[in-house]
């Protein structure tokens, strides 16, 4: 499920698959499923906007990018998402997401 791609605009970024579970303890990277999935464990309560916008804000975090480069593309009202991250490969974002969880 993840994969590079070039975007319309020529930018290029990288897509992660991402499976959320709102109203946690606390924001985590919970694990990487068999498929390549990001388990991300968020704290806000169950509501679209506020889930969304906290992925994006703690996905910028762990990436080291600024939230205007991590987009969600698909997903945005159900719990698994696939986001966008400009100017990324697919392999750094994992390599970071990795890193964030040891």
């Amino acid at each position: 499920m993840n994969r590079q791609y070039v975007l319309h605009d020529g930018k290029r970024g990288s897509a992660l698959a991402l499976r959320v579970t709102p109203r946690a303890s606390r924001n985590e990277i919970a694990g990487v499923l068999n498929d390549g999935t990001i388990k991300v464990h968020i704290a806000a309560d169950p509501g679209d906007a506020a889930v969304n916008a906290e992925v994006i804000a703690f996905l910028a975090e762990v990436l080291g990018v600024p939230k205007s480069r991590v987009e969600i593309v698909a997903g945005e009202s159900g719990r698994d998402k696939l986001v966008s991250i400009l100017d990324m490969d697919t392999a750094t974002a994992h390599q970071r997401i990795v890193a964030h969880m040891e």
